[in-house]
């Protein structure tokens, strides 16, 4: 599957559960991924996210429901057919042998060998997007946290898929990176992809995201635009934190702030 007109349902999951030893990790949940969006899923710790991408990546495979991809069952995708639909970014990013960072982004043109398709540039393109030029000759795993994870998502971005998956992309990355790399995201729905990323940042999701799901317990507490999504009141039933919901003066995005305890807080520093 290639990159797709804007608005086209590409990625459907219907009526999805997951159960592990009896404990269930997703319920009844089911969602609508379109080309040319940024869909972003958030909720607490251990609430499925992540269990959820991985379905949807067909990487986990449902107890039950169906998820499918251009309108086919997952299940029905060849390896190197799906690993041409469909890229994921992990949460881990280690590699067990000596590669450099360059032969590791490499490695994300390997479903389409003999292809014909000019792998040399797009590598070129996916090492510029993700700022990684300088660490190509340095071995991947003497890089730092932040370092592999965007050597990693470079890999992703050389795989070329229709559609891109990121598991807490920003995780172990610096202020600037976290802001690059939620911009080369919004680039791939510009240029028709889908996108569907796991943040734990609210108001970063709320900055660049189309459409945020919100998952807790393993369902879906909501689906839709951010500003209709990111209210006070749902936060502080989803997170059990007490949150103040404002408007970003510049850009007029939700922005989520923590309503703190000023008594533990120390004090303000001289003007």
């Amino acid at each position: 599957m290639g990159v797709s007109a804007a608005g086209r349902v590409v990625l459907v999951a219907e009526h999805v559960s997951h159960v592990i030893g009896g404990t269930t990790i997703l319920e009844d949940v089911s969602l609508a991924v379109e080309a040319g969006r940024v869909l972003v899923l958030v909720g607490p710790n251990g609430a499925g996210k992540s269990t959820l991408l991985g379905v949807l990546a067909g990487d986990v495979r449902p107890s039950s429901g169906a998820v499918r991809l251009d309108g086919r069952d997952l299940g029905a995708y060849r390896p190197r057919e799906l690993s041409r639909s469909r890229s994921v970014l992990l949460q881990s990013n280690d590699v067990s042998f000596g590669f450099t960072a360059a032969q590791v982004v490499e490695m994300g043109r390997a479903p389409w060998l003999g292809a014909g398709r000019d792998d040399e540039a797009i590598v070129a393109r996916a090492v510029a997007r993700a700022d990684v030029a300088h660490l190509g000759s340095r071995v991947y795993r003497s890089l730092s946290g932040g370092e592999r994870a965007r050597v990693s998502l470079a890999r992703v971005l050389a795989q070329d898929t229709g559609v891109v998956m990121l598991d807490e992309p920003t995780a172990a990355l610096d202020l600037r990176h976290q802001e690059e790399v939620l911009r080369v995201a919004r680039e791939l729905a510009k240029e028709g992809r889908a996108v569907i990323a796991v943040l734990h940042d609210l108001s970063l999701a709320a900055a660049y995201a189309d459409d945020i799901a919100v998952i807790a317990d393993g369902r879906m507490i909501a689906h839709g635009a951010p500003a209709a999504v990111l209210t006070a009141a749902r936060i502080e039933k989803v997170y059990g934190a007490p949150v103040a919901v404002i408007v970003d003066p510049v850009n007029g995005h939700p922005l989520v702030l923590p309503r703190r305890d000023t008594s533990v807080l120390p004090g303000r520093l001289p003007g």
